[in-house]
């Protein structure tokens, strides 16, 4: 209940603020139902404007099929900061030989380049568990797509990334509690490249 009322809160900070969403987080992961994290993430922006900064990403796995997070960012360079929060849902399971396929929702409102920015975006993704060196790990690959509101200009255009990563406990003896990640996003339209590496700390 108190993961919920945060997830809201956040959610409402988002809806009264201008900052915005990177990386999908723990998206690829497989949660228990109920389970909820917090997550450190750094974060490397590469594109024109760029610099280095950290987010804060609170994640909770509502039900069999869907994933809510919500959080908040800054950085250095021309896109200062960030506040975001996104649904996951499950369409098709990881079971057998067949990959996981969701679809990600979100909503994500930034400060670039002195200009207020507001993005409602959707990313479908694929994800695989995998055995390395005898733990399991969870690559995947996404597109998200978003439509983008600058609100100077009151003109629309369409943002598309190619994101890629791996999600997976810490292979390291007292941390295996520890889910991290690694991500790397490619601006493919009117977006930013950037490299985001997170360490999520379960809270139940």
């Amino acid at each position: 209940m108190k993961g919920i009322k945060l997830f809201s809160l956040i959610l409402g900070l988002v809806a009264s603020s201008n900052s915005m969403a990177y990386g999908l987080g723990q998206s690829s992961y497989p949660l228990m139902i109920d389970s909820k994290a917090i997550s450190t993430e750094f974060t490397g922006i590469v594109s024109t404007g760029g610099g280095v900064g950290l987010q804060a990403r609170y994640t909770q796995k509502l039900n069999s099929k869907t994933i809510v997070d919500a959080g908040l960012g800054i950085s250095g360079g021309e896109r200062s900061s960030r506040l975001f929060a996104g649904m996951d849902y499950e369409i098709l399971p990881d079971y057998g030989n067949q990959p996981k396929f969701t679809l990600k929702g979100s909503f994500e409102s930034a400060k670039e380049f002195n200009t207020r920015l507001n993005i409602i975006g959707l990313a479908p993704t694929i994800s695989k568990g995998f055995s390395f060196w005898g733990q399991e790990a969870y690559p995947f690959l996404a597109l998200p797509i978003g439509i983008g509101l600058e609100s100077e200009s009151k003109t629309y255009s369409t943002r598309t990334q190619v994101s890629t990563g791996i999600t997976g406990k810490l292979p390291i003896e007292g941390y295996r509690h520890l889910t991290g990640s690694l991500e790397a996003n490619f601006n493919l339209s009117d977006s930013h490249s950037s490299v985001i590496i997170g360490l999520a700390y379960p809270l139940d």
